[in-house]
């Protein structure tokens, strides 16, 4: 079955059984049951059987059923946010004594979670440069259980070998478990590169439309026992309200990300041209840090990437630029329907890998505007970046 009937048919059965086109939302808590014996017989699998509300609903199947089909995996858990389908995975394979590697461009809400809780706890953490591929085997401990990849960062934006990385670790039994929420299931396979588990923050590209948090785990058969386990364990579980939205958004995907792609890179080739940027990151561009290797293993771009600009250009010029567009928002998350730009700072994200930059940088999301609007918008701040800019020069 293709992407695009796949994202449109999986995940319907119940839905088809009611005779209606979405699956219905099911607010429950208690099931009940006819017999003790069919109880028993449902509990013999909780992650697909309904048997109480925290071990998953119909609306919380049938994202989950969706979201392993899209993404290339054999199940999926649903979770409340990114961040806790990150945690969750990391705890059910981990306990005190044993060692994880990390990304050092790894998402910085991941990097607090492993300072405060992980490594409280007597888990080894060691952070890794983005540019190790095949290498990563030098620093596989005996005690290693995991390696956590993102790629590409989603600051610095740049991309990990991870066909090399999981060769690397599976032959010496480590996990391999990747943030693809950037790539989103279109645009990189991850099981097609040897990921045994793949993040999603949902609530970004899935959702589509920045009104719902969600986050996904996306697993083999080998390991989701032991993830689910833990997901139980620590009573997480999801809103049906928020599973539909979720699946609602899925089902528009394959629509909305070319629309991300395209508009995200004709702004990028467009700060190209201005010459206040230094640099444009944006992995889709010839010439940008891991361009070979996205080329190679992606199937498409999405539209969060990053401007670097040149020494010299103040905080004041900055935030003359970012303040109060028309189209651009200022704000957190990415992956909706509207266009945001953000100042960023990757040397305090990641500390440990060399940051090549001196000047400051700014992240876009390129949205659905069109995207003649979005550059006549960065034109006005432009505009006005230029002329703080000459007033301080006047002004010195």
């Amino acid at each position: 079955m293709r992407t695009d009937t796949l994202l449109a048919t999986t995940g319907r059965g119940l839905a088809k059984k009611a005779g209606v086109v979405n699956p219905p939302v099911y607010h429950a808590s208690t099931v009940l049951f006819p017999s003790l014996a069919d109880m028993r017989i449902a509990q013999q699998d909780t992650a697909k059987n309904f048997v109480y509300g925290r071990n998953g609903t119909p609306s919380t199947f049938a994202l989950e059923e969706a979201l392993a089909a899209i993404e290339g995996g054999d199940r999926a858990i649903a979770c409340p946010s990114g961040m806790s389908a990150i945690a969750i995975a990391l705890m059910a394979v981990v306990q005190a004594g044993d060692h994880l590697l990390v990304v050092d461009t790894v998402y910085d809400p991941a990097r607090i979670f492993l300072t405060h809780t992980l490594q409280r706890f007597g888990v080894a953490v060691t952070y890794y440069p983005p540019s190790m591929g095949a290498d990563i085997a030098t620093l596989i401990r005996p005690e290693t259980k995991a390696i956590l990849c993102e790629s590409p960062g989603s600051h610095s934006f740049e991309v990990q070998d991870i066909p090399a990385i999981a060769a690397a670790a599976h032959a010496k039994g480590v996990i391999v478990m990747l943030d693809n929420t950037w790539a989103t299931p279109l645009y990189f396979r991850p099981f097609d590169h040897g990921v045994d588990v793949s993040l999603q923050a949902a609530t970004k590209y899935i959702v589509g439309h920045s009104d719902c948090e969600m986050g996904a785990i996306i697993c083999t058969d080998a390991v989701f026992p032991a993830i689910k386990s833990q997901a139980m364990r620590l009573g997480t579980c999801v809103g049906p309200d928020d599973a539909y939205l979720t699946l609602r958004g899925l089902r528009t995907l394959s629509a909305r990300m070319p629309r991300h792609q395209e508009t995200g890179l004709q702004l990028a080739r467009w700060l190209q041209q201005q010459p206040e940027v230094a640099a444009v990151l944006h992995p889709a561009l010839p010439g940008s840090p891991g361009h070979t290797l996205w080329k190679r293993d992606f199937r498409g771009t999405s539209g969060l990437f990053g401007a670097v600009f040149h020494p010299g250009i103040s905080e004041a010029a900055i935030a003359a630029l970012v303040d109060h567009r028309r189209y651009f928002g200022i704000g957190f998350s990415w992956g909706g329907f509207e266009s945001l730009m953000l100042p960023t700072n990757p040397r305090k994200v990641h500390p440990l890998t060399p940051w090549p930059y001196d000047g400051p940088s700014i992240r876009l999301h390129a949205g659905l505007e069109d995207p003649r609007d979005l550059i006549a918008d960065l034109e006005d701040g432009f505009s006005l970046l230029r002329t703080v800019m000459a007033d301080a020069g006047t002004a010195a």
